[in-house]
């Protein structure tokens, strides 16, 4: 069973967006074996300076750094990654389960994105489109990737 952690900064605060990831979760259940922990957003004031900005994804950075599992294949979600089908991005998962990755780590960040250091500890960046969303609704994207993925891997006709 693929293991799949998810490894996000902030909170979920609409219900709408909490009961969408949640139906995804169950979905998975029985597919993979999905955890996520989400970290606390740094607070920063309501027009924050570049360099503010740069201080709070570096101490993010630095906790989304403790959260990766050794042998993951770590997958931050930002705006330079690469964009893949659906079944492009099934492929690149089931590679890194047959090399040995005991673990998939997707990281989502802040509204303000995710730190250099973050990034440079990716081994596959993903963007999930060149269009701009809510990091909220990012997560919701990002489980419904992870689903339809493992149902291309399954056969499943979900993606069909």
């Amino acid at each position: 069973m693929l293991r799949i952690k998810i490894v996000t900064v902030g909170s979920l605060s609409e219900p709408h967006w909490k009961a969408a990831c949640e139906e995804y979760r169950k979905r998975l259940t029985g597919s993979a074996s999905v955890t996520e922990v989400c970290l606390k957003e740094e607070k920063l004031k309501s027009s924050p300076s570049d360099a503010e900005i740069k201080r709070a994804l570096d101490a993010e950075g630095e906790r989304i750094l403790a959260e990766i599992p050794k042998r993951a294949l770590v997958v931050p979600l930002c705006t330079e990654g690469r964009q893949f089908s659906s079944e492009q991005l099934a492929a690149k998962l089931d590679e890194a389960a047959s090399a040995g990755k005991s673990e998939i780590c997707f990281i989502v960040g802040s509204s303000y994105g995710l730190s250099d250091k973050v990034k440079a500890a990716g081994d596959l960046k993903l963007s999930m489109s060149a269009l701009t969303f809510p990091h909220q609704l990012a997560r919701v994207m990002l489980y419904e990737t992870v689903y339809r993925c493992i149902s291309i891997l399954s056969g499943g006709k979900y993606h069909k």
